[in-house]
């Protein structure tokens, strides 16, 4: 499959927008800060749900997470867990897009797909890297938060990217 130039500008364009909001967003607890680079990671699977593009941009996402992250052992956790988790996200979009409602979908999707990477990231560092603090206590405490700041995030800006893209060229290769 030929890789789509317009495509991976759009891509790179909500990678980066993603990395300011990764990179401003304040540490919350035990250093770590919430993923809100995962929000423009699944606007992208949303908006070009193809195989090329969803790995290319978790690999982005999962390098660009990597070098801003301040949790101890973020950097394999993240280069791990963002294509993990895109293409679980990848896989429950293919086998649910004909049967509901898109802006719904984007919205559980962010929620899954956030819990999922939340989860995957901290079983690397905790259990692989032997990073301080409890599984439970960082899943209730920064997981489970992010993924309904991401949630509510993903409900109020993917429909205004869905406008823009209508109004684009680039609409008809958008799903």
């Amino acid at each position: 499959m030929k890789l789509d130039t317009r495509v991976l500008i759009m891509l790179s364009l909500l990678v980066g927008i993603g990395a300011v909001l990764h990179i401003v967003s304040p540490p919350a607890l035990f250093g770590m800060k919430l993923d809100m680079l995962l929000v423009m990671m699944f606007i992208g699977i949303l908006l070009f749900p193809q195989l090329p593009y969803v790995m290319l941009l978790s690999l982005v996402t999962g390098a660009i997470a990597a070098i801003t992250t301040t949790f101890p052992g973020g950097q394999l956790a993240n280069i791990i867990d963002k294509p993990l988790t895109a293409l679980v996200v990848f896989a429950l979009l293919k086998a649910t897009q004909k049967v509901a409602n898109k802006k719904v979908l984007a919205s559980v999707l962010t929620f899954i797909g956030t819990v999922i990477s939340g989860s995957i990231f901290l079983f690397i560092g905790l259990i692989v890297l032997g990073a301080e603090g409890g599984f439970l206590a960082l899943f209730t405490a920064i997981v489970l938060p992010t993924a309904v700041i991401n949630t509510v995030l993903m409900t109020i800006i993917y429909p205004i990217v869905q406008q823009i893209f209508s109004r684009t060229s680039l609409s008809q290769k958008a799903a």
